[in-house]
Protein backbone atom coordinates (compact mmCIF):
# COMPACT_ATOMS: atom_id res chain seq x y z
CA UNK A 1 0.00 0.00 0.00
CA UNK A 2 1.77 3.39 -1.05
CA UNK A 3 2.17 5.84 1.64
CA UNK A 4 -0.36 8.45 2.42
CA UNK A 5 0.92 12.07 2.16
CA UNK A 6 -0.49 14.98 4.11
CA UNK A 7 1.26 18.16 3.01
CA UNK A 8 0.35 21.36 5.83
CA UNK A 9 1.45 24.70 5.71
CA UNK A 10 4.29 24.87 7.80
CA UNK A 11 5.81 23.16 10.88
CA UNK A 12 3.34 24.17 13.37
CA UNK A 13 0.38 23.08 11.44
CA UNK A 14 1.99 19.66 11.03
CA UNK A 15 2.72 19.62 14.55
CA UNK A 16 -1.13 20.16 15.13
CA UNK A 17 -1.99 17.39 12.90
CA UNK A 18 0.58 14.95 14.18
CA UNK A 19 -1.03 15.57 17.73
CA UNK A 20 -4.26 14.89 17.33
CA UNK A 21 -3.47 11.94 14.87
CA UNK A 22 -1.38 10.29 17.99
CA UNK A 23 -4.02 11.19 20.24
CA UNK A 24 -6.90 9.51 18.09
CA UNK A 25 -5.14 6.42 17.48
CA UNK A 26 -3.73 5.89 21.11
CA UNK A 27 -7.53 6.48 22.16
CA UNK A 28 -8.91 3.75 19.52
CA UNK A 29 -5.71 1.69 21.17
CA UNK A 30 -7.21 2.37 24.38
CA UNK A 31 -10.63 1.42 23.83
CA UNK A 32 -9.71 -1.58 21.55
CA UNK A 33 -6.98 -2.96 24.08
CA UNK A 34 -6.66 -1.42 27.57
CA UNK A 35 -3.77 0.81 26.83
CA UNK A 36 -1.46 2.00 24.03
CA UNK A 37 1.80 1.01 22.71
CA UNK A 38 3.77 4.52 21.42
CA UNK A 39 7.10 4.59 20.82
CA UNK A 40 8.56 8.36 19.90
CA UNK A 41 11.45 9.68 18.08
CA UNK A 42 13.57 12.90 18.15
CA UNK A 43 14.14 15.74 15.41
CA UNK A 44 13.05 19.38 15.37
CA UNK A 45 9.07 19.20 15.41
CA UNK A 46 8.60 16.48 17.32
CA UNK A 47 9.11 19.03 20.21
CA UNK A 48 6.35 21.04 19.20
CA UNK A 49 4.57 18.28 18.08
CA UNK A 50 4.89 16.82 21.60
CA UNK A 51 3.82 20.23 23.38
CA UNK A 52 0.04 19.75 21.35
CA UNK A 53 0.07 15.69 22.07
CA UNK A 54 0.15 16.98 25.82
CA UNK A 55 -2.84 19.81 25.45
CA UNK A 56 -4.82 16.62 23.68
CA UNK A 57 -7.02 14.58 25.33
CA UNK A 58 -5.41 11.17 26.44
CA UNK A 59 -5.80 8.87 28.99
CA UNK A 60 -2.39 8.78 30.07
CA UNK A 61 -2.70 6.28 32.63
CA UNK A 62 -2.64 3.92 30.24
CA UNK A 63 -0.21 5.02 27.58
CA UNK A 64 3.25 2.88 27.61
CA UNK A 65 5.97 5.22 25.50
CA UNK A 66 8.63 3.97 24.11
CA UNK A 67 11.83 5.57 22.90
CA UNK A 68 12.72 4.71 18.54
CA UNK A 69 15.96 5.87 19.28
CA UNK A 70 18.66 7.69 21.54
CA UNK A 71 22.05 9.08 21.26
CA UNK A 72 24.70 7.68 23.01
CA UNK A 73 25.17 10.88 25.95
CA UNK A 74 25.16 11.60 29.91
CA UNK A 75 21.33 11.99 31.49
CA UNK A 76 19.97 15.65 30.62
CA UNK A 77 22.34 16.23 27.53
CA UNK A 78 20.72 18.77 25.29
CA UNK A 79 21.84 16.26 22.46
CA UNK A 80 19.33 13.25 24.42
CA UNK A 81 15.68 12.63 23.22
CA UNK A 82 14.93 11.80 26.63
CA UNK A 83 15.42 15.38 27.58
CA UNK A 84 13.46 16.74 25.27
CA UNK A 85 10.57 14.56 25.68
CA UNK A 86 10.46 15.06 29.63
CA UNK A 87 10.77 19.13 28.99
CA UNK A 88 7.88 18.80 26.43
CA UNK A 89 5.40 16.03 27.41
CA UNK A 90 6.15 14.14 29.91
CA UNK A 91 6.33 17.10 32.22
CA UNK A 92 2.97 18.12 31.34
CA UNK A 93 1.10 14.95 31.30
CA UNK A 94 0.00 12.66 34.46
CA UNK A 95 1.94 9.16 32.87
CA UNK A 96 2.71 6.94 35.29
CA UNK A 97 6.65 7.04 35.56
CA UNK A 98 6.62 3.05 34.86
CA UNK A 99 5.32 3.83 31.71
CA UNK A 100 8.62 5.57 30.21
CA UNK A 101 10.26 3.04 28.82
CA UNK A 102 13.72 5.10 28.55
CA UNK A 103 16.76 3.68 26.25
CA UNK A 104 19.05 2.67 28.55
CA UNK A 105 22.10 4.33 26.41
CA UNK A 106 24.39 5.03 29.85
CA UNK A 107 25.20 1.65 30.74
CA UNK A 108 28.79 0.35 29.83
CA UNK A 109 27.78 -2.48 28.20
CA UNK A 110 25.48 -1.10 24.71
CA UNK A 111 24.81 -4.24 23.38
CA UNK A 112 23.56 -5.94 26.75
CA UNK A 113 21.57 -2.36 27.32
CA UNK A 114 20.15 -3.18 23.81
CA UNK A 115 18.99 -6.53 24.84
CA UNK A 116 17.35 -5.56 28.02
CA UNK A 117 15.87 -2.98 26.33
CA UNK A 118 14.24 -5.43 23.73
CA UNK A 119 13.37 -7.62 26.53
CA UNK A 120 11.36 -4.64 28.12
CA UNK A 121 9.67 -3.97 24.62
CA UNK A 122 8.63 -7.91 24.30
CA UNK A 123 6.87 -7.68 28.12
CA UNK A 124 5.15 -4.51 27.24
CA UNK A 125 4.24 -5.41 23.44
CA UNK A 126 4.25 -8.92 23.11
CA UNK A 127 6.88 -11.32 21.53
CA UNK A 128 7.23 -10.37 18.72
CA UNK A 129 6.73 -6.56 20.36
CA UNK A 130 3.42 -4.93 18.27
CA UNK A 131 3.88 -1.53 18.47
CA UNK A 132 0.44 0.51 18.07
CA UNK A 133 1.69 3.73 17.22
CA UNK A 134 5.68 4.32 15.76
CA UNK A 135 6.19 8.37 15.46
CA UNK A 136 9.37 8.86 12.76
CA UNK A 137 11.45 11.69 11.18
CA UNK A 138 12.92 11.68 7.75
CA UNK A 139 16.86 12.92 7.67
CA UNK A 140 18.04 14.43 4.51
CA UNK A 141 20.06 12.18 3.85
CA UNK A 142 17.23 9.55 3.85
CA UNK A 143 17.74 8.33 7.18
CA UNK A 144 14.42 7.60 9.60
CA UNK A 145 15.00 6.30 13.71
CA UNK A 146 19.07 5.97 13.87
CA UNK A 147 18.80 3.66 10.99
CA UNK A 148 20.76 5.72 8.83
CA UNK A 149 23.08 4.84 5.46
CA UNK A 150 26.24 2.03 5.32
CA UNK A 151 25.28 1.15 8.68
CA UNK A 152 25.32 -2.53 9.58
CA UNK A 153 22.02 -1.99 11.79
CA UNK A 154 20.36 -1.67 8.40
CA UNK A 155 20.66 -5.37 7.61
CA UNK A 156 19.67 -6.39 10.78
CA UNK A 157 16.65 -8.81 11.07
CA UNK A 158 16.45 -10.75 14.07
CA UNK A 159 16.98 -8.21 16.73
CA UNK A 160 14.40 -5.71 17.67
CA UNK A 161 16.89 -3.06 19.02
CA UNK A 162 20.57 -2.94 18.42
CA UNK A 163 23.59 -0.28 18.94
CA UNK A 164 24.93 1.97 15.37
CA UNK A 165 27.87 2.81 15.03
CA UNK A 166 29.14 6.79 15.42
CA UNK A 167 26.71 9.05 13.35
CA UNK A 168 27.15 12.94 13.43
CA UNK A 169 29.45 12.50 16.42
CA UNK A 170 27.28 9.94 18.53
CA UNK A 171 26.49 5.81 18.60
CA UNK A 172 22.98 5.59 19.15
CA UNK A 173 20.15 2.86 20.14
CA UNK A 174 17.89 2.12 17.63
CA UNK A 175 14.49 -0.18 16.83
CA UNK A 176 15.06 -1.93 13.94
CA UNK A 177 13.46 -2.61 10.80
CA UNK A 178 11.50 -5.83 12.37
CA UNK A 179 9.91 -3.80 15.12
CA UNK A 180 8.93 -0.79 12.81
CA UNK A 181 7.61 -2.48 10.20
CA UNK A 182 5.30 -4.68 12.41
CA UNK A 183 3.68 -1.52 14.15
CA UNK A 184 -0.23 -1.34 13.75
CA UNK A 185 0.55 2.74 12.66
CA UNK A 186 3.22 4.81 11.24
CA UNK A 187 3.70 8.29 11.12
CA UNK A 188 6.36 10.06 9.50
CA UNK A 189 6.83 13.95 10.57
CA UNK A 190 8.38 15.85 8.38
CA UNK A 191 9.49 19.52 7.79
CA UNK A 192 12.16 21.52 6.48
CA UNK A 193 13.52 22.36 3.10
CA UNK A 194 16.72 20.17 3.48
CA UNK A 195 14.20 17.26 3.53
CA UNK A 196 12.40 17.31 0.30
CA UNK A 197 14.27 15.27 -1.61
CA UNK A 198 14.85 12.72 0.66
CA UNK A 199 11.00 12.78 1.15
CA UNK A 200 10.34 12.65 -2.82
CA UNK A 201 12.34 9.01 -2.54
CA UNK A 202 10.54 7.88 0.51
CA UNK A 203 7.20 8.41 -1.22
CA UNK A 204 8.03 6.82 -4.40
CA UNK A 205 9.57 4.18 -2.30
CA UNK A 206 13.04 4.32 -3.37
CA UNK A 207 14.83 1.25 -0.74
CA UNK A 208 18.23 2.69 -1.60
CA UNK A 209 17.54 5.47 1.76
CA UNK A 210 16.86 3.55 5.11
CA UNK A 211 13.46 5.36 5.54
CA UNK A 212 12.06 3.95 2.11
CA UNK A 213 12.68 0.24 3.69
CA UNK A 214 9.69 0.37 6.55
CA UNK A 215 7.29 -1.43 4.73
CA UNK A 216 4.58 -1.00 7.24
CA UNK A 217 1.10 -1.15 5.71
CA UNK A 218 -0.59 1.74 7.41
CA UNK A 219 2.08 4.67 7.25
CA UNK A 220 0.97 8.48 7.18
CA UNK A 221 3.22 11.21 6.01
CA UNK A 222 2.52 14.74 7.96
CA UNK A 223 4.92 17.37 5.70
CA UNK A 224 5.14 21.03 5.63
CA UNK A 225 5.04 22.79 2.27
CA UNK A 226 8.62 23.09 2.30
CA UNK A 227 9.65 19.53 2.79
CA UNK A 228 6.71 18.26 0.55
CA UNK A 229 7.80 21.10 -2.66
CA UNK A 230 7.72 19.05 -6.25
CA UNK A 231 10.69 20.90 -7.21
CA UNK A 232 13.52 19.41 -5.30
CA UNK A 233 16.61 18.35 -7.00
CA UNK A 234 19.63 16.20 -5.97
Amino acid sequence: MPLQLDVLPDSAAVAQAAARFIAAQSMAAIARRGRVKLAVSGGRTPWQMLRALAQERVDWTNVHVFQVDERVAPPGDPDRNLTQLRESLLAHVDLPPANVHAMPVEANDLDAAAARYAQTLATIAGTPPLLDVVHLGLGADGHTASLVPGDPVLDEDFRTVAVTRPYQGRRRMTLTFPVLDRARCVLFVVTGSDKAMALQRLVAGDRRIPAARVTGERSLVLADAAAGATDASP
